[in-house]
């Protein structure tokens, strides 16, 4: 008895300490994006954080959770991009309030539709296949998109509403997290682990492998979709260049970068990945260089020698 009150104490003890830590990321916020302790640049930083945060976390219900590669996010963030921009775009008789809401919604329905869609035929493959497949799928939006006459094709899709706000990115994080790490934790997400950690052994204990994988891919591209809306709605165009391979596999650095299976992992990859090109701007033509030895330090240090190596070299530089 005592042992159940306990639990219970700790479950509302977290529940308070995340709502607390919820208000204080807002709060932090506000003070950033509306105080004086940022240049403008980096002010215009804080939207774009948070779409990449919601991307990190969404792809790594796939790639983290699901254990397959996928690179095809962007494709799924092309898909509700484009139709949250046209519902604003056209049914303009809905004030900025509703209209964006039902657009973040419908943007992030119509992408978890193409997830199961293509979900279906494509998740019976695995490893190389599957990312090979998916970024196939990826390239296809991006061509399909660019012949329609309604997205605007190669020219793009411009004044769009800018409807975007911290505010409402700020939102979608939470709900974005706050999903994963439910699902992480429910009856659902142990089976898809169970899929990750052993397919076979999984299937033998009942778990319907094709289900439970389709699951996972619709809820990662629903979240994809919905920034991608965010997305639309904070540049004011669209371009089908902007979704290409490049984007996917800025993403899938994200996730590795942070750890397959965190979603902490993922937000600090995505804050640190979108603020360092930023940063190295002052260097301009070596800015991409220093990007990359940067990404190779960090996954050196990551691994277990790497930060042996450098323990090494500090005890060497102590005894000098």
């Amino acid at each position: 008895m005592i042992e159940k009150i306990r639990e219970k104490m700790t479950g509302r003890n977290r529940k308070l300490m995340m709502i607390g830590v919820m208000i204080v990321g807002y709060i932090a916020c506000v003070f950033l994006a509306e105080g004086n302790l940022l240049n403008r640049q980096m002010k215009s930083l804080i939207v774009p954080l948070g779409i990449n945060i919601i991307l990190a976390v969404s792809l790594n219900i796939t790639t983290g959770f699901l254990g397959e590669l996928s690179l095809g996010h962007a494709g799924f963030m092309a898909i509700g991009a484009y139709t949250g921009a046209i519902f604003t775009k056209y049914v303009t008789w809905l004030s900025p309030f509703p209209a964006f809401l039902i657009a973040i919604l419908l943007g992030g329905v119509m992408a978890a539709i193409f997830g199961v869609l293509i979900g279906m035929p494509v998740l019976r493959l695995k490893g190389d296949y599957l990312a090979i497949v998916t970024l196939a799928f990826g390239e296809i939006i991006r061509s399909v998109i660019n012949a329609m006459d309604v997205t605007g094709g190669a020219k793009g899709l411009s004044k769009i509403p800018t409807y975007t706000t911290y505010t409402w990115v700020y939102l979608v994080i939470i709900v974005t997290i706050v999903v994963a790490r439910r699902l992480l934790h429910s009856r659902q997400g142990r089976a898809i682990v169970s899929i990750r950690e052993n397919t076979i052994a999984a299937e033998a204990m009942g778990v319907q492998v094709t289900r439970y994988k389709i699951l996972a891919f619709a809820i990662a591209a629903f979240f994809a979709g919905m920034a991608g809306v965010l997305y639309a709605h904070n540049f004011s165009i669209l371009k089908p260049d902007t979704f290409d391979y490049n984007k996917s596999i800025d993403i899938l650095v994200f996730v590795v970068l942070g750890g397959m299976g965190s979603i902490k992992g993922s937000v600090i990859a995505a804050t640190v990945l979108t603020i360092l090109p930023e940063v190295l701007r002052s260097a301009d033509d070596l800015r991409k260089l220093l990007y990359a030895l940067a990404l190779i330090v960090i996954m050196v240090y990551k691994s277990g020698n790497g930060k042996e190596m450098i323990s090494r070299l500090l005890k060497k530089k102590e005894a000098v």
